[in-house]
């Protein structure tokens, strides 16, 4: 007997908000035959910019977030594309034409006569418990992945909350249920629905993570998307109207603390900096016409032009020593938040801005005043909105930023457009 098959390997289309993601997108292994199809997860993802769909492998040379490499990646791919071949194979010498259930069943049992195999080599330890397993990832990701200290707090909040939900978690709770118990825990804990979505993103990072090392054989996980609904984040930063408010209002002088405060704002305003780039660049990256910074978040190398605002800044405080050869007089970020609120109110930037999010079904709007929403890097996305809405075309913007592809700069390009769009209404009162 010969049974027909197609073998695709694909990336798995999924959208939010309408959009289709395009990062760290699931490797999908699809089997058709008989008129029937089965969807296999691979326990690999990747970009879309990095995936050769007509190839139906990665990239030459592509890493995904977990660093695994395109060898690795395609060589495991090509192994499972040899064992569901291999099925097929002894279903036709037995003359046999077998259901979707048992070929999934056989796939997956030689997964995990596979992974049985790795750890008898002694490659990984079998009884490795759920909370050892989480903390070799924190220790391995942080050390590979260069992890800021943002990113380790937040793996320490997904401890807690994990603990706080079952202090004797093991692999084997995360099925289709238990990920749904674990999403009903963290919905009663308040918390909005954005927040519950990346509880459940850190989770799943975790738990792909030990089903590479062998650790985990339940992969329930990965097929486990909950539907929450959310609304877009609301982007905050300054008009060319609120800029002039913020550099000529006049502080008073009990509060002169806000104008070095005051010129770091500008300067990432005027050069689109992020606080951690404006906080470490030393003078030595200052020159005549731009400034060049390795980015503390990316590792990017960048050569940012100055212009006439960002010039004068560093012109003011050329002559003033700071430890450390900084350029600038950067305070710590949370006292900068605290003092840039401050600042806003004292320019009148007191805008209602209106933020809607959910916590469930529930739909909450709550309206703020716009100064009460300022922090650092309200400076950076002022930069981005400004220069698209003067015209300077995205792909200069990004150089500059240091973004590499166009999805994080879309939300910017659509209030540049808006900006544009109102700019060109006013001609209406002529």
């Amino acid at each position: 007997m010969n049974i027909k098959r197609n073998i695709i390997f694909a990336l798995e289309g999924r959208k939010k908000a309408g959009v289709p993601i395009v990062e760290n997108v699931p490797i999908r292994m699809r089997v058709v035959f008989a008129g029937q199809r089965i969807e296999f997860t691979t326990g690999y993802r990747i970009d879309t910019a990095k995936w050769e769909a007509d190839k139906q492998k990665v990239k030459n040379g592509c890493t995904n977030k977990l660093k695994q490499s395109a060898s690795e990646i395609n060589t495991d791919l090509l192994r499972q594309y040899t064992e569901i071949q291999n099925i097929f194979k002894e279903y036709e010498v037995q003359d046999i034409m077998p259901t979707a259930k048992q070929i999934k069943d056989a796939f997956n049992a030689r997964m995990r006569k596979q992974l049985a195999k790795v750890k008898e080599a002694g490659t990984e330890d079998p009884t490795i418990s759920f909370w050892d397993a989480f903390g070799l990832f924190v220790k391995e990701c942080r050390l590979q992945n260069n992890w800021a200290e943002s990113t380790s707090k937040k793996f320490a909040t997904v401890k807690n909350h994990l603990n706080e939900f079952n202090a004797a978690l093991s692999f084997d709770i995360f099925t289709e249920e238990g990920m749904k118990d674990y999403v009903d825990f963290l919905r009663k804990k308040d918390m909005r629905n954005s927040s519950v979505s990346k509880q459940i993103a850190f989770l799943k990072w975790f738990l792909r993570w030990c089903t590479k090392k062998g650790y985990c054989h339940n992969t329930a996980y990965e097929d486990f998307n909950p539907k929450l609904k959310s609304a877009p984040k609301k982007v905050i930063f300054l008009t060319n109207d609120e800029l002039n408010k913020l550099k000529t209002v006049e502080i008073p002088h009990n509060k002169q603390y806000l104008e070095r405060v005051r010129d770091v704002f500008l300067f990432c305003c005027f050069s689109g900096l992020r606080y951690s780039d404006v906080y470490n660049l030393k003078r030595s990256d200052v020159k005549p016409a731009h400034i060049e910074i390795t980015t503390v978040k990316t590792a990017d190398s960048l050569i940012i032009e100055l212009n006439n605002h960002s010039k004068a800044i560093l012109e003011k405080y050329k002559d003033i020593h700071f430890e450390d050869h900084k350029a600038l007089p950067v305070i710590s970020n949370q006292k900068m938040n605290v003092y840039l609120k401050e600042l806003g109110e004292l320019a009148g930037i007191n805008d209602p801005v209106r933020e809607t999010f959910y916590k469930g079904s529930k739909r909450i709007d709550i309206v703020t005043p716009k100064y009460a929403l300022l922090g650092t890097h309200a400076g950076r996305r002022t930069f981005i909105c400004n220069a698209l809405a003067l015209g300077i075309p995205a792909q200069v913007v990004m150089k500059w930023t240091g973004h590499s592809d166009y999805k994080a700069m879309k939300p910017y390009i659509d209030i540049a457009d808006n900006i544009k769009a109102d700019a060109m209404s006013r001609f209406n009162q002529l």
